[in-house]
């Protein structure tokens, strides 16, 4: 057992399976608990999980650091069910996509001394423990959000933990993540489905489209599960970013029904200059006019 003392990760789904899979390899003990039975077996035989977590939850007094891995809308009724066993824990956090709803809940449940709620920037279109690998978080921005009881022991765990594995964490308001969220992880999404949906009343099947369409249409493969309870979760700000990006489009929908050409490139010029700002311009983004890319 390492100094830190048992990690529990409850949830062994792709980002709970990779954690684990990291810490273990780090050279942690980490105790696992999924729903599903297979999984767990899996889990104990890749030698990520030592030990795996009875469906009472009460092993979890024994742990150090709790992790909760699972979907959004299932998390604070699990963080229910274990708080009775909670209180040894120096660190309790989560990996969800929003965390305002989360870290009040932790709060309301009297755990927001040892809460720190972790959103890592990681993950895929693919789900489950089959999906899950070593190395998934490395170079990976974590944001971490608590409120002002968190400790600072808990804190300066939380990014212990995320920097073990590789990731990038840092301090962040719960209410700025969410607002954030909806645009850069959120909408995206979003419009992935909303194209596939477009695609499919087409009759257009993915392997018509070339790499730019399916780079576009690859999110619409995510876990209609998961992100449905996401997208529920951060309505509010999912709205704000669908009006958002609604008038971007409908702007430029006026622009193309009035042939208006030079409002049309300046809509893409504007685009390019963002990306270049940003640094995300992939070596060297092909300049050929009229080439599907």
């Amino acid at each position: 057992m390492t100094a830190e003392g048992p990690f529990a990760v409850l949830g062994l789904g792709l980002i709970g399976g990779s954690l684990a899979r990291d810490l273990a390899a780090s050279g942690a003990t980490v105790w696992g608990y999924d729903t599903d039975a297979a999984t767990m077996r899996r889990a104990r035989r890749s030698g990520a999980v030592a030990a795996t977590i009875g469906h009472d939850l009460s092993q979890l007094a024994g742990a150090q650091t709790v992790v909760f891995a699972v979907p959004v809308d299932a998390a604070p009724a699990l963080m229910e069910r274990a708080q009775p066993f909670l209180e040894g824990a120096a660190l309790i956090t989560d990996v969800g996509s929003t965390k305002r709803r989360i870290v009040a809940h932790a709060a309301a449940l009297g755990l927001g001394r040892t809460f720190v709620g972790s959103h890592p920037m990681a993950g895929g279109d693919q789900a489950g423990w089959a999906a899950s690998r070593r190395g998934l978080f490395a170079g990976a921005r974590v944001d971490l959000c608590g409120n002002a009881a968190a400790s600072p022991a808990a804190w300066r765990r939380a990014r212990a933990m995320w920097r073990r594995v590789g990731g990038r964490p840092a301090a962040r308001d719960a209410t700025a993540h969410d607002a954030e969220v909806a645009l850069s992880s959120h909408l995206p999404q979003v419009l992935a489905i909303a194209l596939a949906g477009a695609l499919a009343a087409r009759g257009i099947p993915r392997n018509r489209l070339g790499p730019g369409g399916r780079d576009m249409t690859r999110l619409a493969g995510s876990s209609p599960d998961v992100w449905a309870a996401i997208v529920a979760d951060n309505a509010a700000e999912v709205l704000v970013a669908l009006d958002e990006c609604q008038a971007t489009l409908g702007a430029l929908r006026s622009a193309v029904a009035a042939h208006d050409r030079g409002a049309v490139r300046e809509a893409f010029t504007h685009a390019r200059r963002w990306m270049e700002a940003s640094g995300g311009r992939r070596a060297q983004i092909r300049r050929v006019e009229g080439v599907e890319r």
